[in-house]
């Protein structure tokens, strides 16, 4: 499964379009849930680094997330070779992708 978090007023998650066309041409069929972030509490509950996070079997994209615990309603930016991005390289969903098996959900 893939979830796409975000919360209303950051327009980042907004570039992640994208995704389901990138899901196909990787020849990938996986349930895409989109869910909205509504406070700091949920944030924190919910391990919500900022708008938008994306996780594959609930494991976030970004290989450097898991020892961070800033969470909360921020925009998030993601480092890139072209710099930082609103929205996580392809490279790293796709990444996601083969390090988690489809229906599996790492601990």
């Amino acid at each position: 499964m893939i979830e796409i978090l975000y919360f209303d007023g950051c327009p980042n998650h907004e570039g992640l379009q994208h995704v389901r066309a990138l899901l196909t041409e990787a020849g990938v069929e996986l349930p895409i849930t989109v869910r909205r972030i509504d406070s700091d509490a949920e944030a924190k509950a919910e391990r919500f680094l900022g708008s938008p996070t994306i996780r594959v079997n609930g494991i976030d994209v970004d290989p450097t997330a898991a020892p961070r615990d800033t969470y909360g309603l921020l925009c998030r930016v993601y480092p890139t070779g072209d710099g930082l991005r609103g929205t996580p390289p392809d490279a790293s969903i796709l990444a996601a992708l083969q390090r988690q098996p489809p229906g599996g959900r790492a601990g």
